[in-house]
This record gives structure tokens, C-alpha cells and sequence, in this order.
């Protein structure tokens, strides 16, 4: 893998994607993941919020948010990927569909005779902790790899669900290598990049993330007001697992919407990989506060979608993230830095002249609740509890 030196950019900027056009056939599992999730406590689709004064400030007709502040009772979607990539997993470790279930408590009492059994998973914070969460729901353990400096609210969250946890020191990337090394005959290593040899359970996460575009489907249709051409999909990029996911549900066609990834301007591992027409690294260390964007190297079995189905590329800082934090808390929603980054990444595009226009509706995937207290009482300048 090429890697890039420490990018010179340290504002906001935007590329357009020069590789952009057909976007691979991925193999069709249409709502498959979702009939899973149905299945899970507390399954209810996010709110999909309008945001009037965010679309005027933008210059566009209209802003959507998807609220992913709150999934199956975690701060974040994520979920949606780990349990389907849990669920594939153990049914290609069996060999069979472990039985008919109509709930976890069901499917955990099938798995029953794997035990002692454990899910492992490097993660900046809420892949992780879906993972581990998935694991207790099954009454597995699990082992989750976390990179030097991450917040001790994210490594106490990790621990609340019954996690071992490791710092690795190093980057993300570094937590990934050892997280690979737990994979045996009793441990499924739940990843949600991919690596040479190692690229099945990464698709069934980004598979898994299709749900939150079927409900965004299923509530524009009751609108009657589908995204359409002209339109912009904006989407936080961290390996890229979310923004591909987006890419396969909104670019089957000629006429869908486009896809805006966002990253931090220190790991903008994607933009730099379209810029150079082919996958590369972007070194470390990366400290920016949207954690979950903090990757240095693309998913390989996401870059196919992502290299031919994002439109632009958006590199924000961290006081674009900042601010974004504060509009959307002023709007009465409790959105983490990463969260933050796609409303960062439209408001950067319209700064530098760059937006979807006036005629545009725009979807912005808020991906995150409040992970680091700490950091987002200070953000808003509230006391720190």
C-alpha cells in the first residue's frame, strides 16, 4: 500500500472525484438485513428530522438529517453493520443457518453449544462497542482493540458492554493488525475494514448499514419526495464502510442523487486515494476529535464503490466540526463530532462557493450521539460534570 506524506492542507477543502461514473453491481441482498434487525430489542427506525434554517444558511431548498444518535439503545448506527456481519459470520462458521428464531433471546439459546465463544474488533469507539454489545446479546464474550489516546468515556462504554479491552499502541490501523490476530476456531475477528484475505465480514457490515437507506426510502416515499438527480447524499468517511453502503443504495441509477464523503483534513485517506486514482495511506498520527473518522487506510472492499460512486470529497478541521456541533445543539439534537461531520462538510462546500445550489435537497447522515461528554460539554461550553 503507497503512502502519502503528511497532507498540506490543514483547512477545509474539496476535490471532485476524477474517477466518478458506473458504480460496481454489488450482489443483491435487498431488505435481508433489515428483517434481522426487526428481530433485535429496540429496533425502531431513526428519525429522519427537516432543517429549515441549516438549508437556509446552506443556500439549498432542503436539508434532511437521519438521526442516528440512538440505535438499539447505543450512541450510534452502527449496529446496523456489526449484528448482520455477527449473524453471517456464525452462520458460515456453522456451516448452516443456525434454526428459525423469532428473537435474540431464540438465537442465542441455537448458539448455545458454541460457548465459550468470542467476537473481536479494533474500533475508535462505536464499531467496537456494537460488536460487544452484539457479543453479550448472545452471551459470547468479546475482545475489543482500541488505538493509544482514544477517550476513556469510549473505552468505559466498551467495558459497560462486557468487553475486554486493549489499548494498541499506534494508530487505528494498528489496532486492525492485532485485532487480526485473534481469529481462531472460538473467536470471530468482526471487522469493519478489510485487509488481503480478509473481506467477506467487512461486506456483510456495509450490507448490514443498508437498513438506515431503506428507512430514509420508505419515509421520502410517504413524503412523496424521493432524492432525485441534482440532489446530495452527504455521508462522515471514516475506512468508508457507511459512505459505500450509501454509494450502493443511491447510485444504482443514472438519475440518483449524488454522494459527498467528509473527512478530517489529516486522515482523508479517500480523498487522497481519488486524487491518486488508486488506494493509499495517509501516515499518522491522526488526532482529530471526529475519532471515528481517524483512519489512515480505505477499506479495499468498499474503494471499488467509493472510487466510482462518490461525487466530491470534503476535508474539514476540527473547529468546522466544532461548529457544526454547536448549530446542530442549538437545534435541540445531541450529535458527537463525528456525528457533525457531513452538516461541517456541506457548510464548507457552500463556503467555498462549491454547494448543491438552490434548487437541492440535501441528506445529511448524522452519525453519532455524544460518545465523549467531556469534549462535547466543552465544545458547547457548558461545565464539565
Amino acid at each position: 500500500m503507497a503512502a502519502l506524506s503528511t497532507p498540506v492542507h490543514l483547512t477545509a477543502h474539496a476535490v471532485a472525484n476524477p474517477g466518478a461514473g458506473t458504480v460496481p453491481v454489488w450482489s443483491p441482498y435487498g431488505r435481508a438485513p433489515q428483517e434481522l434487525h426487526r428481530k433485535l430489542p429496540e429496533y425502531a427506525p431513526s428519525r429522519l428530522l427537516s432543517a429549515p434554517a441549516l438549508a437556509e444558511k446552506a443556500g439549498v431548498r432542503r436539508v434532511l438529517l437521519k438521526e442516528e444518535t440512538s440505535r438499539f439503545g447505543l450512541p450510534s448506527f452502527k449496529l446496523l453493520g456489526a449484528s448482520w456481519a455477527c449473524y453471517r459470520a456464525l452462520t458460515e462458521h456453522l456451516g448452516t443457518e443456525p434454526g428459525p428464531w423469532a428473537d435474540i433471546d431464540e438465537l442465542a439459546g441455537l448458539l448455545a453449544g458454541l460457548r465459550p465463544f468470542t467476537f473481536a474488533a479494533a474500533t475508535d469507539g462505536n464499531h467496537g462497542r456494537a460488536v460487544a454489545h452484539m457479543a453479550r446479546l448472545l452471551g459470547f464474550a468479546s475482545r475489543i482493540f482500541v488505538p493509544e489516546g482514544t477517550a476513556q468515556a469510549r473505552v468505559d462504554a466498551l467495558a459497560s458492554e462486557g468487553a475486554g479491552v486493549e489499548v494498541v499502541a499506534g494508530s487505528y490501523d494498528d489496532a486492525v493488525a492485532r485485532s487480526a490476530q485473534e481469529a481462531g476456531p472460538s473467536c470471530l475477528v468482526i471487522s469493519d475494514t478489510s485487509w488481503p484475505g480478509y473481506e467477506q465480514v467487512p461486506r456483510w457490515v456495509i450490507e448490514g448499514y443498508s437498513t438506515m437507506f431503506w428507512e430514509i426510502a420508505d419515509r421520502l416515499d410517504d413524503l412523496a419526495s424521493p432524492l432525485a438527480a441534482g440532489d446530495v447524499v452527504v455521508v462522515p468517511v471514516g475506512v468508508g464502510a457507511l459512505a459505500a453502503a450509501a454509494v450502493n443504495h443511491f447510485r444504482r441509477g443514472a438519475d440518483g442523487p449524488s454522494v459527498v464523503g467528509v473527512e478530517p483534513v489529516d486522515a482523508n485517506c479517500v480523498m487522497a486515494s481519488v486524487e491518486a486514482g488508486r488506494m493509499v495511506s495517509v501516515p499518522g498520527p491522526h488526532h482529530s476529535i471526529m475519532a471515528g473518522l481517524n483512519c489512515a487506510t480505505p477499506s479495499q472492499v468498499a474503494w471499488p464503490l467509493l472510487a466510482t460512486g462518490l461525487s466530491t470529497l470534503v476535508a474539514v478541521t476540527d473547529d468546522d466540526a466544532r461548529r457544526a456541533v454547536r448549530e446542530l445543539a442549538a437545534l435541540g439534537l445531541a450529535v458527537g463530532e463525528t456525528g457533525a461531520a457531513a452538516l461541517a462538510g456541506l457548510e464548507a462546500l457552500h463556503g467555498q462557493g462549491r454547494g448543491p445550489g438552490a434548487g437541492a435537497s440535501v441528506l445529511l447522515l448524522c452519525t453519532e450521539g455524544v460518545t465523549d461528554p467531556v469534549g462535547w460539554r466543552s465544545i458547547l461550553g457548558l461545565e464539565v460534570l
